[in-house]
């Protein structure tokens, strides 16, 4: 923990392109909380990893996950639907971060109880703005399952 007495957060980001990955992971890191971020690329790995199976045997229980909805193989809809449904994985909070901002794509991702949908910004500073936003509430404010 930091000396503010901020906890530490575990964070999944499930994102299948490169440069949106990275934006995140260095926004992330731009606060001043010590924050451990694991990356998988799509729905798949995700699932693999939240349940330690294959390579992620090891993994560590995220305490939040930031989903893309827009990935190959198993998307992030599908996903979310999955996550929800398995009882060991339904207590995670699971923020969607996309591109879409389409009103049946919010619909749906509330529908399938995601936590809050994020439509990523264009601009470079309001994208690291919106990530720290949501690094803050998680980290400062709300209370996380054990």
């Amino acid at each position: 923990m930091q000396a503010t007495g901020r906890r530490a957060l575990h964070i999944l980001v499930v994102e299948d392109d490169d440069a949106d990955a990275l934006m995140i992971e260095e926004a992330l890191h731009m606060g001043d909380a010590d924050v451990h971020i694991d990356r998988v690329g799509d729905g798949e790995e995700a699932l693999r990893f939240l349940r330690r199976q294959d390579q992620h045997r090891d993994a560590s229980r995220p305490d939040i996950i930031l989903l893309d909805l827009n990935m190959p193989r198993m998307d992030g809809r599908q996903t979310l639907i999955e996550i929800r449904t398995d009882d060991e994985l339904t207590s995670i909070p699971v923020v969607v971060l996309t591109t879409s901002g389409a009103p049946d794509d919010v619909i749906t991702s509330y529908q399938r109880q995601a936590n809050a949908y994020v439509t990523k910004p264009l601009e470079l500073d309001d994208f690291e703005s919106a990530v720290q936003k949501i690094n803050e509430f998680y980290r400062d404010t709300a209370v996380l399952p054990q």
